[in-house]
């Protein structure tokens, strides 16, 4: 598999907010706090769903805060090809609330086979990392 081009990587920078190339080395450095947050990724037919789920999650406070996206995808589903347009919801939240969030989609997700997939954050601004805690810890 070839590497990701400059392209690719700038595209997916400006959608997560971090410059990977100076960022990684940085973050690294400034913290050991590997998979204690993470970001859940969720898609929806429409933004309506999506941003009634987001609320919730943030009202629950599972989540610290839930960006929302306008993504095109490519899938397959019960036999047939499908090119869609989606909103991804990208959840910030810390890794031990992954079980509340999938509880809490599912419940109120339209699809019969939800996407709820958790990405581990590695590392990041100890400032904001805090600012999850405070967000979450304040159940």
């Amino acid at each position: 598999m070839a590497a990701p081009t400059s392209d690719y990587l700038s595209s997916f920078e400006h959608l997560i907010g971090v410059d990977t190339y100076t960022d990684r080395n940085f973050m690294k450095k400034e913290t050991q706090m590997s998979s204690e947050y993470s970001v859940v990724l969720s898609t929806f037919a429409d933004k309506d769903s999506a941003k009634k789920i987001a609320k919730l999650l943030v009202e629950q406070r599972l989540a610290s805060c839930v960006q929302i996206f306008p993504i095109e995808s490519i899938y397959f589903w019960k036999e047939e090809i499908y090119d869609e347009c989606e909103i991804m919801l990208f959840i910030k939240s810390k890794t031990t609330m992954f079980d509340k969030i999938a509880t809490t989609i599912k419940t109120h997700h339209p699809y019969e086979v939800p996407e709820i997939v958790q990405i581990p954050i590695s590392g990041g601004l100890p400032e904001y990392l805090r600012w999850i805690d405070d967000c979450i810890d304040s159940l």
